[in-house]
């Protein structure tokens, strides 16, 4: 069974299984997160959803590249958590099944492919209350335990 954070599942309504991975990119007491201005400005563990016949480590690393910039080196994987929410920019309920990962940031290649996201160096401490969903939150403090 994997952990559900966030809104309750509405009864009735048909959602999409959106499989994604993710990433805790921890230097130092600092992580590497995205600020996604739309359609909710919010702080985000970089990664997103895994396309179709795609491998997972292979779509964490496209990923954290559009949404930061950044080449990353994967360490191991974290745990997953479940979270049931609409997803405005794909006019879609989504049960989105979220893989997280411990990584690190190796290089700044330039700056953030996909628009709307900025990376964001917070101190760990901060991320443990800035990040906008409850499973980022709890993933990072898995980390610091």
């Amino acid at each position: 069974m994997i952990r559900r954070y966030g809104e309750a599942v509405k009864a009735g309504q048909r959602y999409i299984r959106r499989p994604g991975v993710y990433a805790v990119l921890l230097q130092g007491d600092h992580i590497l997160a995205t600020h996604q201005a739309e359609p909710v400005p919010e702080f985000q563990l970089p990664g997103g959803g895994i396309d179709k016949g795609e491998q997972p480590i292979a779509a964490l690393h496209r990923e954290v590249f559009e949404e930061t910039g950044w080449k990353i080196a994967v360490t191991r994987r974290l745990g997953a958590f479940r979270r049931f929410t609409y997803m405005p920019e794909y006019d879609l309920w989504a049960e989105k099944v979220c893989a997280v990962y411990l990584a690190r940031p190796v290089r700044r290649l330039g700056p953030p492919s996909e628009v709307g996201h900025t990376a964001v160096w917070l101190p760990v401490e901060e991320g443990l209350t800035l990040l906008g969903n409850d499973g980022d939150r709890a993933m990072l403090a898995r980390v610091l335990l």
